[in-house]
This record gives C-alpha cells, sequence and structure tokens, in this order.
C-alpha cells in the first residue's frame, strides 16, 4: 500500500478546488489600509477569484 498524499498546508489555506476542478483563488490587497480604497474597490476584493490556467499547474499538484 503506498502513502497516502499530504496537501502544502500553505496552499491548502490559500485555495480551494471548485466541483469542475478549476481552482478559486481570494484576492490580495484586501488586508490593511482599506480607507484609501474606493468603497466599489473594496466591494469587488470581497469576491473571489479563479487561478489562472498557467498557475493552476504548479498549483494543482499542491492540493491532491
Amino acid at each position: 500500500m503506498g502513502k497516502k498524499a499530504k496537501s502544502h498546508r500553505g496552499a491548502a489555506k490559500r485555495f480551494r478546488k471548485t466541483a469542475s476542478g478549476k481552482i478559486k483563488r481570494s484576492h490580495a490587497y484586501a488586508g490593511h489600509i482599506m480607507t484609501k480604497k474606493k468603497r466599489s474597490r473594496k466591494r469587488k476584493l470581497r469576491k473571489s477569484g479563479l487561478v489562472s490556467k498557467a498557475d493552476a499547474s504548479f498549483i494543482a499538484p499542491l492540493l491532491p
């Protein structure tokens, strides 16, 4: 019997797999210094995004 694959804990905290197999991510620049950012920009940062295909090839193996 082989060993069970472990997920990369750093990646697991930042990314999630969708039902279709794409990789979901949160937006950057939403941590602090929010007062100078426009209301509309902060609202867009709340929503999640998808990882690009090029980056997904690196991230997918970290999330078995």
